[in-house]
């Protein structure tokens, strides 16, 4: 029976497709329309990190404002962003870590401690925008932070998720690399003579 638990070496790429995972979604909310939308009909307001769009009424056409110039829209895309770019690091730092057979652990505590720094400065962005954004732009009916928020969150989840499992592996060297022998348990339901 083959059995692969967390701490296996046979799934030692969960981490990295885990990240890759956490990439997918930073590019969806990076690229998304959807920070914060119009709650229902009439859909006359959408905003992405990078600009917000409104419209009257009855006209199919947006008017985007660039965020980018505010002050704290800048500081909003800069820090998921750059919290983005360090997480596109620790991917390729992960893949090479465990694609290499003698695993080197204090390269992978150091990965851990990256993600950290990358959730840091994503929640940073995630917590800024919502908050000026609602100081400072005028909104227009009932608006709510939808789906490409949302998955700005969910990476950063996953982020943190990941950085404590990568600062924990080190914890489990041995059976990571398979070097703690098999114990076996063997129970009869006589007695051997020679224990009486």
């Amino acid at each position: 029976m083959v059995v692969c638990g967390l701490a296996c070496w046979r799934c030692r790429w969960l981490l990295p497709l885990l990240l890759g995972l956490a990439i997918i979604m930073g590019i969806i909310a990076l690229a998304g329309r959807g920070w914060l939308e119009s709650e229902s009909e009439p859909y006359v307001h959408q905003a992405s990190l990078w600009d917000s769009c409104t419209r009257s009424q009855g006209d199919p056409n947006w008017s985007c404002e660039s965020l980018m110039d505010y002050g704290w829209g800048r500081a909003a895309a800069a820090t998921y962003l750059v919290g983005f770019v360090i997480l596109v690091i620790c991917f390729a730092l992960a893949v090479i870590a465990f694609s290499i057979e003698i695993l080197r652990f204090n390269f992978v505590r150091g990965i851990g401690g990256l993600l950290f720094v990358v959730a840091a400065f994503q929640i940073i962005g995630l917590v800024i925008y919502p908050v000026k954004f609602t100081e400072e732009i005028p909104l227009t009916g009932d608006n709510m932070f939808s789906w490409a928020y949302g998955f700005g969150w969910a990476s950063t989840v996953v982020v943190i998720g990941c950085a404590f499992f990568f600062c924990c592996l080190p914890n489990w060297e041995d059976e990571v690399l398979g070097n703690i022998k098999p114990t076996y348990y063997y129970s009869s339901p006589e007695r051997a003579p020679y224990l009486n």
